[in-house]
């Protein structure tokens, strides 16, 4: 009985503290979200129509507050798991409201041609690098980057590749300002082109970087937006594991690609491969097929998708709160110029596809 009580009593002690430390980053991330819904308050209350939503206005905060203020140590953890834990809760239950019926219209047409864009990705954003006279490395790291996910691709492909620190930093610190500019930017680019709700949200899920960000680009249009757009998004995420063990294969063969030696090699591709597939994107993928086979009724469904919209937000702004947009320039120009234009021609490529297949 004793021993269960102290086992009891050392759980409760490791939870309060883990709840301490995470507290008063939490509450920061809350701030900075209640600021940016009573932003897009006004903007309704004055204008009629919210330009920038609060998941956006969220991201712009908390970079701004990051830019000008650095938070302490004691904010750090709640910051991250506000942009881990709290977004990766939040696109799970995203689940709920996905609709299979939607999405069966796009046919295997749209699954061939997210294959099909992020190889061409890759390879148009290597090319572009290398030309711009980039290491092999660090032209990889921005590829991938572009094409998959951002940060997660960059994490995941650097150790099959050997990737030094400095190397992964440098491709790192464009990834969420180009993140942000792409969220605010592609609405407009969306309606300038006139734009289906499906059309842009496939538009949507092949050029945003991050699954987070997509609901951010996408929630302007509409709710179909948002659901078609995830879906692109996480199927691009899936891509994640295919290519990293290709590059895993063919890293060492490369002579400017230096290998890890030994066993520091052999366990940093494992590390890649155990991030093939994020639990979260089970996680969607397990609510979205209880939803669509009827085990989530609907007034459950409309809870999750508030309380998701709620979680979203202050995602967001941690997101923002870990941005600094004096990074840029540590990136250095030709990496920035080769992210950007990469990024550009992904856009152009997929606005041609939704076109010319008939995916919009």
């Amino acid at each position: 009985m004793s021993r269960l009580h102290s086992t009891l009593h050392s759980s409760f002690s490791s939870f309060f503290s883990r709840m301490t430390c995470i507290l008063p980053g939490l509450f920061l991330c809350c701030l900075v979200a209640l600021a940016a819904i009573g932003l897009e308050w006004i903007e309704w209350h004055w204008t009629g129509r919210a330009w920038l939503e609060a998941l956006v206005l969220a991201i712009l905060l908390g970079a701004i507050v990051r830019t000008l203020w650095t938070p302490g140590a004691r904010f750090l953890s709640g910051i991250h798991f506000s942009a881990k834990v709290l977004l990766e809760t939040a696109i799970v239950l995203i689940g709920a409201m996905l609709s299979f019926d939607a999405i069966a219209a796009s046919g295997p047409t749209l699954l061939v041609t997210i294959v099909i864009m992020v190889m061409l990705s890759i390879s148009t954003g290597y090319l572009i690098a290398r030309m711009l006279g980039l290491p092999k490395r660090l032209a990889t790291l921005i590829a991938c980057g572009n094409a998959i996910c951002g940060n997660s691709a960059i994490a995941a492909v650097a150790p099959a590749i050997g990737a030094r620190g400095e190397e992964v930093a440098a491709a790192i610190s464009f990834t969420a300002i180009l993140g942000i500019a792409v969220v605010l930017s592609l609405p407009f680019v969306g309606g300038w082109l006139g734009m289906t709700p499906q059309g842009y949200g496939v538009f949507a899920g092949m050029t945003v970087y991050a699954v987070p960000q997509v609901l951010a680009a996408a929630s302007p249009f509409s709710s179909l937006s948002v659901q078609v757009g995830t879906l692109v998004k996480l199927v691009r995420v899936l891509m994640l594991g295919p290519v990293v063990f290709c590059f895993s294969l063919i890293g060492g063969r490369d002579a400017d690609i230096e290998p890890l030696p030994g066993k520091c090699r052999k366990a940093g591709r494992f590390a890649a491969i155990a991030h093939f597939v994020p639990w979260f994107i089970l996680g969607f993928l397990a609510v979205a097929v209880a939803r669509n086979s009827g085990a989530i009724p609907d007034v459950v469904a409309t809870g999750a998708m508030k309380v998701s919209a709620w979680l979203t937000v202050i995602a967001m702004a941690a997101l923002g709160l870990e941005v600094d947009i004096r990074t840029l320039a540590n990136a250095g120009p030709r990496a920035s110029a080769a992210a950007l234009l990469s990024l550009l021609v992904l856009g152009i490529l997929s606005a041609l596809a939704i076109a010319c297949l008939g995916l919009g």
